[in-house]
């Protein structure tokens, strides 16, 4: 894979599938989720008490308390509906609510809802009370407060009016009677003189005027200031916020799910995971090796570990067997496991492996080598001996003239077979254990007594200026091969080198030994941060390494 493929496979397109795959992954967060969205609509339904909410209908009507300011065909379109909903939710109709329904003035602000439908004359009072009876008694008074008050509005103004046309016709009557007093009481009526009959003239206009004022205020004092009537009452019985309690739950688990995969979605987007092996291919530019599973008892699939060696098989056939290095970002995604299970698989098809580990995982690779062994027990090679004929046992001379026995006959080859044939001459048995020059301080011996082939780890040999790091001297047979744990650090020796890297992000010693071997990235599926995975592989470039593949382990936890 080269840098034009990297780059293609990071523009391909997401289909629908691998969305749908990020909330199954990470199913426990969205079930969370919805688990609580769910137990806060039980507890809106349960355990906070029950709202009734009670509404009451009113048909505004136009109101005009002086006839001639408006004109006549205007006078139906008189009302501004965003007016009177402010004089629905003023602070006289909320106070007289509040008075009936005995409650706080801010309680009943927040309970009552006036609603005003675009081009029309009705309003709807909506009132939400702890019971019942309270919700009908707020809104059928917010709807009588709001009419009382707008019908004191325009009785007001129509005293305003009234009150005006009196102070007119008052100061018109005052005239007329000025202008009575000034004709003379003589005059004669047939030939009056000019200035009686301007005065005539004065009066009879005054009485013209006070006769149009008197008929305009009949008006306006016989005008109808009825703002409006209640058309639907409320009454009982009045719908609760419990009647839908179903409805409500399934919305709520939907809406809880809906959430949840909106949480899942930003969590993966802020958290990416390698969650295939093409991903994990375009982070690290490297071909992918195996996928190694888990059983059920957690361990590695010894089928895939086979096939991974398969794979492996330049770096196990090559002239130059350099060191392999197994590396990975983090401690929790099986990169010991996949390091054992290569030097176990590698030690049952008969090759001699050092297997490099720390001191830090060494207790934790132990005993997954012992287990190892358990499952793979030694096998002994066959030992081909040419038949070598046994020596007569001694005898005690005795004075006879018997003649001495002839010595046993040499072992003869199978029936069928050639002179030049060869036959396995089993182990002597020896009547105690006994140690051997070779054996370390320490050790645990065999016993030659048995015919028990299964090794024994030897113990722990504690670091001195003889002995060197815990890990050396350990050595395993596992079938027909050998293991032998050595120290990370150690000098490279004869047969397979498996070097089993600490996590590479914070510790350094892996990408130092993979340049001078081969190095082999471990990617958990739905574990491994991509980001870390690929600063892992940009520090290996920088150093000069390129990974020579990968393995992805099975599926973790999120």
């Amino acid at each position: 894979m080269d840098v034009t493929d990297v780059a293609s496979a990071r523009q391909r397109p997401v289909g629908l599938v691998e969305l749908a795959r990020i909330p199954v992954r990470r199913w426990r967060m969205v079930l969370a989720t919805a688990t609580l969205v769910l137990l806060a609509v039980l507890g809106y339904l349960f355990v906070l008490p029950a709202t009734y909410t009670a509404t009451t209908a009113v048909v505004v009507r136009p109101v005009v308390t002086d006839p001639f300011s408006v004109q006549s065909v205007a006078a139906d379109r008189a009302v501004n509906m965003t007016a009177e909903s402010g004089i629905a939710t003023s602070n006289d109709v909320i106070d007289e609510v509040a008075g009936i329904t005995g409650r706080d003035p801010e309680a009943v602000a927040d309970a009552l809802e006036v609603e005003t439908p675009v081009g029309g004359q009705v309003m709807r009072f909506s009132y939400s009370g702890r019971g019942e009876q309270e919700a009908v008694d707020g809104a059928n008074g917010a709807a009588e407060a709001y009419l009382e008050l707008r019908k004191g509005m325009y009785e007001n103004q129509r005293a305003a009016v009234l009150k005006s046309y009196d102070d007119t016709i008052a100061v018109v009557t005052a005239q007329r009677t000025t202008t009575q007093k000034s004709l003379p009481a003589n005059q004669p009526s047939s030939n009056p003189s000019p200035r009686t009959s301007a005065l005539l003239d004065q009066l009879r206009a005054l009485n013209d005027q006070l006769a149009t004022l008197a008929e305009q205020r009949s008006k306006v004092a016989s005008a109808d200031l009825s703002p409006g009537s209640v058309t639907s009452a409320a009454r009982t019985p009045v719908p609760s916020s419990r009647d839908a309690a179903p409805l409500i739950l399934v919305a709520g688990l939907l809406g809880g799910l809906l959430l949840g995969g909106l949480v899942a979605f930003v969590r993966e987007s802020l958290d990416r995971r390698v969650r295939t092996a093409g991903e994990a291919a375009t982070a690290i530019g490297a071909p992918l090796l195996g996928t190694v599973r888990r059983d059920r008892s957690g361990q590695p699939d010894e089928a895939d570990l086979r096939y991974l060696v398969l794979a492996l098989g330049r770096w196990v056939d090559g002239p130059q067997r350099t060191p392999l290095v197994v590396l990975s970002s983090s401690a929790d995604e099986g990169r010991e496991q996949v390091t054992a299970g290569l030097a176990v698989v590698l030690a049952a098809a008969g090759h001699e492996v050092r297997l490099g580990v720390t001191p830090e995982s060494l207790d934790r690779i132990r005993p997954l080598m012992l287990d190892a062994q358990r499952r793979n027990p030694p096998v002994e090679p066959a030992r081909s001996k040419l038949p070598r004929p046994r020596p007569a046992p001694a005898t005690t001379a005795v004075p006879s003239a018997t003649p001495a026995p002839a010595p046993t006959p040499a072992p003869t080859p199978a029936a069928g077979g050639g002179p030049e044939d060869t036959m396995v001459i089993p182990a002597v048995r020896k009547p105690r254990p006994f140690p051997t020059a070779e054996a370390k301080n320490g050790a645990v011996y065999r016993s030659t007594t048995t015919d028990d082939k299964t090794e024994v780890i030897p113990t722990t040999p504690r670091p001195g200026p003889a002995t060197g790091t815990a890990a050396d001297g350990q050595e395993l047979r596992i079938g027909p091969g050998r293991v032998r744990l050595v120290d990370l650090d150690a000098a490279p020796g004869d047969g397979l080198t498996v070097l089993d890297a600490p996590p590479a992000l914070h510790d350094e010693r892996g990408v130092r030994a993979a340049r001078e071997g081969r190095a082999v990235l471990v990617a958990a599926q739905d574990r491994t941060r991509t980001n870390q995975l690929q600063q892992l592989v940009e520090r290996l470039r920088a150093v000069g390494v390129e990974p020579f593949g990968f393995v992805v382990t099975g599926a973790g936890r999120d």
